[in-house]
């Protein structure tokens, strides 16, 4: 008579634990994902609420933080290693189980989180989300993943570069193909500058303070940061670099508005238009694209101090609204409108100079917004093409004769920069302008590397800023 195996006894069930640090990274992404939000929207919110709701800590925002910017920024090279280790297409993966294992990839890959904890955290967050036969799947993932550092990852799933070289570096620095062509062909130059390039935007920007003129300095910011926490900055007089976890909320003039977070190239687009020579009255300025209102509230304390007015113009209403909060409190007089620059209010030439910062693609910005590389298409360029141009075909109609124009955008893009302003000069699409370049370069003394010239072009591997452009012409007829 046969006796059957004594069944081992079962395991009892055991409750998933919650990771609040982990759950908050993975909401954060759901967030940027169904309902394409942005990661600088979502995060600090979610991070307040944790803070009130529990014990959470400094050290736990900073980990969430980078959990989220890291798995954003990071997402294509992942996405590569992901689908190297399961026997399915990506896109048949549910996007929440994709965002469980892309937190434990980075943690895995991109941390220092020691690889047991990476992979237990991970599938605890799967049970927890995902419920447990999900869990398993992540599991096995996380594990063929952890055998591996990521530079012997990268040798096995970027092409090689002699054989496609965007595509190894698209791969490699986690970058759509098109976003590394199109900025491969702004910077020019061989491979060391476009990886150069490429590193930055995956690094985290620094947080940068600007002391509006005649209402603090950087000299007093700096004052009251000490050594410790704050620098000069490179290239605006205005500028101060906070330290790594600084808090700008803290500071008194911040939360006065006597200073402002602002990223030293949107510093030095709004210094260069106010010092570019002038001939006559210099009373009325204008910025026709005034929102969030960084810019605008540089430009009004410059104009306060020589006696001039700003009308800052912003077609939404909610983020006129942000304007408007920006400027509050500046001595000088200045105005804030929701208006639609391109169907403008006021009179033609009444002003004496004027700046648009157009809407674009965000390409220079994508240290700080690393999800708009995923959400950016060739075909969006075409969608801003014609609002860039009508911009700046009304900015020249709205300032005198003599008067100066800029014109600026957050995208090294040909199509997007200078592309835009020689097409109105010459009267493609519309009548042409009569304006002469004024070269940008000389206004922004002791920065390096600005190229040919007359127009600028900033990037963040050279230059620490988001890479930004700007066009100084003045109207000639």
């Amino acid at each position: 008579m046969n006796q059957q195996a004594p069944r081992r006894p079962s395991k009892p069930y055991r409750r998933p634990k919650k990771d609040p640090v982990r759950l908050l990274a993975f909401e954060a992404l759901r967030a940027v994902d169904e309902r394409a939000a942005y990661a600088n929207l979502v995060l600090p919110p979610l991070l307040k609420k944790a803070r009130e709701n529990s014990a959470f800590e400094a050290r736990d925002a900073a980990l969430a933080t980078e959990l989220v910017y890291g798995t954003l920024r990071r997402q294509g090279t992942y996405d590569a290693i992901i689908s190297a280790c399961i026997d399915r297409p990506l896109r048949e993966v549910d996007p929440p189980v994709l965002d469980v294992l892309a937190l434990g990839a980075h943690q895995l890959l991109g941390t220092r989180i020691p690889t047991h904890a990476a992979v237990s955290a991970s599938v605890e967050l799967a049970r927890v989300v995902l419920g447990d036969g999900r869990a398993k799947f992540v599991n096995a993932v996380l594990r063929k993943i952890s055998r591996d550092d990521l530079d012997t990852w990268l040798q096995r799933v970027a092409p090689p570069y002699e054989e496609d070289a965007e595509d190894h570096l698209a791969v490699v620095h986690s970058h759509p193909r098109w976003v590394v062509s199109a900025l491969w062909d702004a910077l020019g130059g061989g491979r060391a500058g476009i990886e150069d390039l490429l590193e930055a935007d995956n690094e985290r920007p620094e947080v940068t303070l600007v002391a509006r003129p005649g209402r603090s300095t950087a000299g007093e910011l700096l004052d009251v940061l000490g050594e410790d926490s704050g620098l000069p900055g490179r290239w605006s007089p205005y500028a101060v670099r906070l330290s790594e976890g600084g808090e700008p909320g803290a500071l008194d003039a911040v939360r006065e508005g006597r200073a402002g977070v602002q990223d030293e190239g949107s510093q030095l687009v709004a210094i260069a238009l106010a010092n570019a020579p002038l001939e006559g009255a210099d009373a009325r300025w204008l910025d026709g694209c005034a929102g969030p209102g960084g810019k605008a509230a540089l430009l009004a304390a410059l104009a306060a101090g020589r006696g001039a007015a700003l009308l800052a113009a912003e077609k939404q209403p909610h983020r006129a609204r942000l304007v408007a909060r920006a400027l509050a409190g500046n001595p000088g007089p200045y105005q804030v409108i929701a208006a639609d620059g391109t169907r403008p209010p006021w009179v033609p030439g009444a002003f004496d100079r004027v700046l648009v910062d157009v809407p674009c693609t965000g390409l220079g910005a994508l240290r700080r917004r690393p999800e708009a590389r995923w959400r950016r298409r060739p075909e969006d360029l075409e969608g801003f093409a014609p609002l860039q141009r009508g911009l700046l075909r009304e900015a020249f109609s709205a300032v005198r004769v003599g008067g100066v124009v800029g014109y600026a955008t957050c995208s090294p893009h040909p199509a997007e920069t200078r592309a835009v302003v020689e097409d109105v000069l010459k009267g493609r699409g519309g009548p042409a302008v009569e304006a002469e370049w004024i070269d940008a370069r000389s206004l922004m003394p002791g920065v390096p590397a600005l190229g040919d010239g007359p127009d600028v072009q900033l990037w963040p591997h050279l230059h620490g800023t988001d890479a930004m452009y700007l066009a100084l012409l003045r109207r000639t007829a």
